[in-house]
């Protein structure tokens, strides 16, 4: 059973990551100018998960230290909505970024299918449920269920990494997927600045 712990408005100063860190978010519809961000999820791949509440207009220096922090790779699945929310609301550069999403649809070409769920079933044998996910994430207290689902968006996501570099190296897709990577939070930015539908490298 993994270990949760809520942290309220910003990470705790004593609480690192070294080497790397899954990252995830939770908010409350997708429209960046929209819809606010009211969860940021954590862990380092040792089976905790740090759930940090962000309250609307509340700073979070020390979590925006951390997407920042060239030292630490932060890996997330589907990390071009994420890395823009935080942009959006904080104004953080996120990076450098690993994109188990953006892995498997380069590694797995045999499929269409590069959902977080179905990843974790084919890959590690866990089946996650999806079921909270639409749910009030800005609610004035989460449930159990709601936090074990953030937790569960994380905690996979080492695991996953491994699998794909795996994957990668024997496709000769290592370099092409870093390149995507080392591209990703200029990606976010072009659609924080209205560049989401709009291919800009089409004729």
């Amino acid at each position: 059973m993994a270990e949760i712990i809520l942290h309220d408005t910003d990470l705790p100063a004593d609480v690192t990551f070294t080497g790397s860190v899954a990252v995830d978010t939770e908010t409350m519809g997708l429209k960046l100018h929209r819809d606010r961000l009211c969860l940021v999820q954590l862990s380092g791949g040792d089976g905790v998960c740090h759930l940090v509440r962000i309250h609307p207009g509340a700073a979070a220096p020390n979590l925006c230290a951390l997407m920042a922090d060239p030292a630490v790779t932060k890996i997330f699945h589907f990390a071009r909505f994420d890395v823009a929310m935080l942009l959006t609301r904080f104004g953080v550069r996120t990076a450098p970024i690993y994109c188990t999403k953006i892995a498997s649809k380069l590694g797995r070409t045999n499929t269409e299918a590069h959902g977080l769920r179905v990843l974790c079933k084919d890959l590690l044998g866990i089946d996650i449920s999806k079921q909270m996910q639409s749910s009030d994430w800005g609610a004035d207290t989460l449930s159990r269920e709601q936090m074990e689902y953030a937790a569960s968006d994380v905690l996979y996501l080492h695991r996953l990494k491994a699998h794909m570099e795996g994957l990668l190296a024997r496709e000769g897709r290592t370099e092409l997927a870093q390149a995507c990577f080392d591209f990703l939070p200029d990606r976010a930015a072009l659609d924080v600045a209205g560049w989401a539908e709009e291919d800009i490298f089409a004729h």
